[in-house]
C-alpha cells in the first residue's frame, strides 16, 4: 500500500520536482494549494505524511489536529523550521523533518544578482525602457571593485557569498560566531566584529538563521553605524531586520538601497499572485516607493538544481519512513 502525502501551498514548480525524483511514483500525492493551517488541517484526513513549505503553520493547536487525523510524521520541504512548535511535536510522538541542504549556489548567486541589480539600478532602467524613456539620469551606480563587503554569517551560503564579492575585487569583512578562520585566511576574508562590519561595508548583506539573538539583527542602531551610501541585502529571514527602523532611515536617506528577498510580513504575500487586488499591507507598500528598493518574493531558492535536492531530501524521509528505516542525516529534528 502506497503512503499518503498531503502536501500544502503547493505550486506547480513543486508537483514537478516531487513527481520527477525517483521512487516518487510510489507515492499517493495529495497536493493542495493552501496553507496549513487550523483551519485546513482536515484536508490531511486518511495521509500518513504531511509535506509543509516554510509558512505553513505547524503551531500546537494544529499538530494536535494533524496527529488526531492519524497523520505521523511532518515533512518541511525547507530548512526554516521557525514555524513548527518541535516541543508539541515530541509530546505528539510526531517526527518532523527538513531538508537541511540544498543548493547552496542557488541562494548565493541570487544574492549577487540582487547586489548587482540595486546598484546599477537595473529594476530602474527596464521599467524605463518599456516606457521608452532611455535617459540615463539618476542610474548612476558604484564599482564594486575596491570597496568593502561586508557578510553576516559564514555558513554555506555566506562563504559562496564572500568568495564571489572578493572575486570581484572587494575587501570583505565577515562576523560570525563561529568563526571558519582557515577559509577566511584561504580566501583572505577579515573576521570583524559586528560594529565594525556595519560601520566601513559598503555592502552588506545577511545570512544569518532566525533566533531570538538575530531577530532585528539590523535595527535602527545598526543603521545608524551604516554608510549613508551602503547597500543592504537580506536573503534569509525577514525578521533579521526591523522594518520599521529600515523605512525611517530610508526615508532620511541614511541608507544608499535595500534588496530584500524576504519580509518580515511576507506570509500571505509572498509566493501569492495579488495582482489586481489592494495590497492590504501598508508597510510594505511603502517600501514598493523608495526608488532605490529592490524586492524578489522569496524566490532565492528557485533554482531547478535546488528544487530537486529539496524534492530528493522529501522523498527519500518519506520512504524511510515508510520503511521504518532512519531518517536521512541530519534532517530529522
Amino acid at each position: 500500500m502506497n503512503t499518503t502525502v498531503a502536501v500544502y501551498d503547493t505550486k506547480p514548480y513543486d508537483r514537478e520536482s516531487l513527481a520527477r525524483v525517483e521512487g516518487a511514483e510510489t507515492i499517493d500525492w495529495r497536493f493542495l494549494d493552501f496553507r496549513l493551517g487550523p483551519d485546513s488541517a482536515h484536508a490531511a484526513s486518511g495521509a500518513q505524511v504531511v509535506c509543509v513549505f516554510v509558512n505553513d503553520d505547524a503551531g500546537r493547536p494544529v499538530l494536535e489536529k494533524l496527529a488526531g487525523l492519524g497523520v505521523r510524521l511532518l515533512a518541511l520541504r525547507c530548512t526554516g523550521f521557525n514555524k513548527v512548535d518541535l516541543a508539541a511535536a515530541k509530546e505528539l510522538g510526531l517526527p518532523v523533518t527538513r531538508v537541511t541542504n540544498y543548493s547552496p549556489y542557488a541562494v548565493a548567486e541570487h544574492t549577487i544578482a540582487l547586489i548587482l541589480a540595486l546598484n546599477r539600478k537595473l529594476h530602474r532602467a527596464f521599467n524605463r525602457i518599456r516606457e521608452l524613456n532611455f535617459s540615463l539620469t539618476g542610474l548612476e551606480g558604484f564599482d564594486l571593485h575596491g570597496k568593502t563587503a561586508g557578510i553576516f554569517g559564514t555558513g554555506k551560503i555566506g562563504r559562496i557569498v564572500a568568495e564571489i564579492l572578493k572575486g570581484f575585487g572587494m575587501r570583505v569583512l565577515a562576523y560570525d560566531p563561529y568563526p571558519a578562520t582557515d577559509w577566511a585566511a584561504q580566501h583572505g576574508i577579515v573576521y570583524t566584529e559586528p560594529r565594525t562590519l556595519a560601520r566601513e561595508s559598503d555592502v552588506v548583506s545577511l545570512h544569518v538563521p532566525l533566533t531570538p539573538e538575530t531577530k532585528h539583527l539590523i535595527r535602527r542602531e545598526t543603521l545608524e553605524l551604516m554608510k549613508p551610501t551602503a547597500i543592504l541585502v537580506n536573503v534569509s529571514r525577514g525578521q533579521l531586520i526591523d522594518t520599521a527602523a529600515l523605512i525611517q532611515a530610508l526615508k532620511s536617506r541614511r541608507l544608499g538601497g535595500v534588496a530584500l528577498d524576504v519580509y518580515e510580513e511576507e506570509e500571505g504575500v509572498f509566493f501569492e499572485d495579488l495582482s489586481g487586488q489592494v495590497l492590504e499591507d501598508d508597510v510594505l507598500a511603502r517600501l514598493l516607493t523608495f526608488p532605490n528598493v529592490l524586492i524578489t518574493s522569496h524566490q532565492a531558492f528557485l533554482t531547478r538544481e535546488a528544487l530537486n535536492d529539496i524534492a530528493r531530501v522529501t522523498v527519500e524521509n518519506i520512504h524511510r519512513f515508510a520503511s521504518r528505516q532512519p531518517f536521512l542525516e541530519g534532517t530529522l529534528l
